[in-house]
């Protein structure tokens, strides 16, 4: 077998408690969110409470509004990630079993559909609040890559979502017995760490950017700049890792070996790329009519 870096060994759960015959845990993907809305949330604050930031030098909101922000956008994670799951990626499984829709606990959340969530959740509190939708568009999108460097790591640690077979020396092998299984020739494969990769481009690449632009170069004084950016940042990198992404089953069939969900002449793309292209193009047309106010 080719070089490959076995996975490291690490639980899910952080700790577990048994009480009165229930099993409570505290798993790494609940801790990275908490974790990463929380690091959010103090980005936040220091941006509102920084009034040269802003156009005119002043603060679209108070920190109290941020908190309410927060609630609404916590929300809007929640709901939209199921719903875009439930839609996007296995609409004929959830119409046969409406009830399930709803067990989150069971797994099966959706970025994109969490990224609708929230758009919505945002909407309500500006109408709400009376604040304006770009600055809070901005704000919000200064916020959130900690948690999305902290999920993807954690999709790391729960040996979820990981990548299409490879003999790259980087590789890795999941403990997974489906991960491990790349066809009839090969005993055990290992695969890309494509949660990793999401990490580095989604996160910590793109947060780093965004982070500057708003500290060092005064974006925020153009409404809808940093908004755009996180937007068309994200499309980009979740369009070009889901070339090295394993799609989910459900797409994969023996003429769709790629797990394509939309192809023509074998060619094509997947679920993740296709909702990823309008992001591009959308935070495109923010950022260029940013620069044109």
């Amino acid at each position: 077998m080719q070089a490959a870096i076995q996975f490291p060994p690490i639980s899910p759960e952080i700790f577990s408690i048994d009480l009165f015959g229930f099993d409570f845990a505290l798993r790494w993907y609940a801790l990275a969110y908490i974790v990463g809305i929380l690091i959010g949330w103090r980005l936040a604050l220091m941006a509102v409470k920084a009034a040269r930031l802003w156009p005119n030098n002043e603060s679209p909101m108070t920190p109290a509004q941020v908190e309410d922000l927060l609630t609404s956008v916590i929300l809007g994670v929640i709901v939209g990630g199921r719903l875009g799951y439930v839609v996007f990626y296995q609409p004929a499984y959830y119409l046969a079993h409406p009830l399930e829709s709803f067990m989150i606990w069971q797994g099966g959340m959706s970025f994109h559909g969490g990224f609708l969530g929230v758009i919505a959740a945002g909407l309500y509190f500006c109408a709400r609040a009376g604040v304006s939708k770009l600055h809070t568009g901005d704000m919000m999108a200064l916020a959130v890559a900690p948690a999305l460097f902290l999920g993807r790591l954690s999709n790391f640690i729960n040996s979820e979502l990981w990548g299409r077979p490879t003999d790259l020396p980087w590789g890795v092998i999941f403990p997974n017995r489906a991960a491990q299984e790349c066809g009839p020739l090969i005993d055990i494969c290992a695969r890309h760490p494509s949660q990793l990769y999401e990490a580095l481009l989604e996160g910590l690449i793109l947060g780093t950017v965004i982070l500057w632009l708003v500290w060092r170069r005064g974006a925020l004084k153009l409404p809808g700049t940093i908004m755009g950016i996180f937007i068309a940042g994200y499309g980009l990198a979740r369009f070009a890792v889901e070339f090295v992404r394993q799609p989910d089953a459900q797409f994969i069939t023996e003429g769709n070996p790629l797990g394509l969900a939309l192809q023509t002449a074998g060619y094509g793309f997947t679920m993740g790329q296709l909702l990823s292209i309008p992001m591009i193009l959308i935070g495109i047309w923010f950022i260029l009519r940013a620069r044109k106010a």
